[in-house]
Formats: C-alpha cells, structure tokens, sequence
C-alpha cells in the first residue's frame, strides 16, 4: 500500500527516539542501496547483470551438489562490494547503539554492514557473509569473514573459486541463509518488536517474507523511512516518511545533538 501518512520532521522524530526507552531498528535493502550495493533483484542487480538464477545460487539441495554457482555469484558479489563502506544510516544506528538509545537492529541484508558500522545486538534473518562455516565440520567457522577474507579465498582457494575446509575438508558455507534454509532469530526478532517502544522500520518495503510480518507485532509505535511504497497498512501509530534515509537521519542527529563517527 502506498505510504499516504506523513510524519511532521526529524525534530519529532528525534524526541521520539530520546523518549521511546526501548527503541528497534529493521533494516532492508534500501539502507545499502544508497552505499553502492545494488537490489539483488534490481536493474542493476547480480541476478540481471550476471545473469544468476537466484534458484540456483541460492538454493541448499543445490548447493550441496554443486556449489559452484554459489561460489561464481560470491565471487563477483565480493569484486563489487569490498571497496563499499557503511553509510551514514548505518552509522547512526550504531552511534545511538552506542549511546543507549537503540537496542538492537534486525536486518534483512547480508552484506554485513551493520557490522563494518560497529553495530553490536544484530539479528540477522538472512544471515551475512560476516561468518562462515564448514559443511562437515565444527572447526572450520571463521568470523568477520566478509571482504579482504573472501576476495583472498575465493581467488587463489586451491579449487578456486570453491573453498574447501583446512580441517574437516568439506566446502565452506558463509552463514547466509538459502532456499530451504530457516531465517535466523526470527523468534527472538519478534520478541524485540514486541517489546520495544518504538520500532524504526529503514529502506524496506516490507515484501519479503517472514521480516514482513514484525511491523505488525508492535505494540508500540512504527516509524517507517522508505522511497517507495510499503506493504504496510496505515493506522494509529504508524508513521510513514518518504525520503532518503542518510539525509533524514542528519537532521534527526542534528536534533539529538549527538555526532556520527
């Protein structure tokens, strides 16, 4: 549905967050798209300009059998995003973290930036290239792997681009979540929203299943900042702000006093 209510400015805002007590963050595609990485799905987009089938990348059967599509779809996912940088949204996000003013962000990307961002109470429904696991083995785990980590491997990996396990020798699978795969933390997502004053729903349109339904577990109120429509009905304590996420939040930090790293 399209966002016909609007919400007054950043100042309100600002004093909502300050008052809120207990304030969530959920996060989309549209926070990372201003940084340089491109809706998968998107004109310009890995699935259209490299022409992945997304059934294959990221399907788990599949990958079982073969994971090279996978591998050849990260390999060219790392080329474009390792020179891309959090930006300010994210930043902000993890400067109220820091100043207790944001309990946590739920999110439905996987590129990781919340954690570059310095975000610490992430959830991550889809999972991230941020860690990576052996599919036959409990060693083989590797943090903060996004990156200078994956390029390395993914381009001199001894099967490139396929990387096996050093211990247990099977293939390594960064923790994103696949077709046939359940999204991580889903319960305990629910459970912030539920709890939380204030959820702050950023650069998402709310179509992807099951992120789309924790609007809905509010209680208390749902800021939404979003270009574009959102499938979320307007009612009582919803807000809905159609404009760019990093602008917006300068004004809203201009209003809190508080600076950005």
């Amino acid at each position: 549905m399209s966002c016909s209510e609007r919400f007054p400015g950043p100042g309100e805002c600002a004093e909502m967050i300050k008052k809120a007590g207990s304030v969530v963050a959920l996060t989309g595609a549209g926070i990372s798209t201003s940084a340089g990485i491109p809706d998968f799905r998107g004109p310009r987009g890995l699935y259209v300009t490299r022409r992945y089938d997304p059934d294959l990348v990221f399907n788990i059967d599949h990958f079982h059998r073969d994971p090279l599509h996978f591998y050849e779809f990260t390999r060219d996912f790392i080329q474009m995003t390792k020179d891309i940088r959090p930006t300010f949204a994210h930043r902000a996000l993890a400067a109220l973290e820091a100043n207790d003013l944001l309990d946590g962000v739920i999110t439905q990307n996987i590129d990781a930036l919340h954690h570059l961002a310095g975000s610490r109470r992430i959830i991550e429904l889809h999972g991230s290239y941020w860690t990576a696991s052996c599919t036959k083995c409990t060693k083989g785990g590797i943090r903060g792997a996004t990156g200078e980590w994956w390029d390395e491997a993914v381009r001199t990996g001894p099967n490139a681009p396929i990387v096996n396990c050093s211990f247990g020798g099977g293939v390594i699978k960064p923790d994103v979540v696949f077709f046939g795969e359940a999204v991580n933390g889903f319960e305990a997502a629910a459970t912030m929203v539920a709890q939380c004053n204030l959820l702050l729903v950023l650069g998402s349109s709310l179509t992807v299943y099951p992120a789309a339904i924790l609007p809905s577990l509010a209680a208390g109120k749902v800021m939404v900042v979003n270009r574009g429509n959102v499938m979320l009905e307007p009612a009582s304590g919803r807000y809905f702000i159609e404009e760019d996420l990093n602008d917006f939040f300068r004004a809203v930090f201009e209003e809190l006093g508080l600076t950005v790293p």
